[in-house]
């Protein structure tokens, strides 16, 4: 498993929660890293990523302002801090890394973990 994603749960409405994603140094000191959810019958979109040298962040429209993608270097672990939760944030999230390196190409799912967001 390339990828160890966990810090699911089920808050309320207002509520934070944080998600981790480990994964190998050599992933993780090339890769894009980034989280998608996806809620029942939706597609999978994209939440917040990271690059890998700069740590130059990008967020979805819905989630600026609430949502803060880091990385712990010395973890090899991204995280992604939910803060003021909304039950439409309802998903199951996936950390993925991402890597266009001529050679050395690859695009890394991990497990989902569920988030349950309660009005």
């Amino acid at each position: 498993v390339q990828l160890q994603a966990s810090g699911g749960g089920a808050v309320q409405a207002g509520g934070s929660l944080r998600l981790s994603c480990a994964t190998f140094p050599d992933i993780f000191n090339v890769a894009i890293m980034g989280w998608y959810r996806q809620a029942p019958g939706k597609q999978r979109d994209r939440v917040a990523s990271i690059s890998s040298r700069a740590g130059i962040t990008n967020y979805a429209e819905s989630v600026k302002g609430r949502f803060t993608i880091s990385r712990d270097n010395a973890k090899n672990t991204v995280y992604l801090q939910m803060n003021n939760l909304m039950p439409e944030d309802t998903a199951v999230y996936y950390c993925n890394a991402d890597s266009v390196v001529p050679g050395n190409a690859y695009n890394y799912w991990g497990q989902g973990t569920l988030v349950t967001v309660s009005s």
